[in-house]
């Protein structure tokens, strides 16, 4: 049997979503600066981008979160 669709919790689990990308940015944006002589031209550049991304997912959580809220409100 399908569970029903229970979306109550969505704007949470959209501000988790945010906490931990946000969180994961920053572990890397650190170890990019503590590590920087140690690592190599490709995995900086691999790190970089990978945190780009994790900047346009907050950007859409963070979207999604406003949506949710105003829906729960209408």
């Amino acid at each position: 049997m399908a569970k029903p669709d229970d979306r109550s919790n969505n704007a949470a689990r959209l501000q988790n979503a945010i906490d931990n990308t946000s969180s994961k940015l920053h572990e890397t944006e650190q170890y990019l600066t503590e590590h920087a002589e140690e690592i190599s031209a490709t995995e900086r550049h691999n790190l970089q981008a990978k945190n780009e991304r994790r900047r346009h997912s907050i950007e859409g959580f963070a979207a999604e979160k406003r949506d949710e809220q105003s829906n729960a409100s209408s």
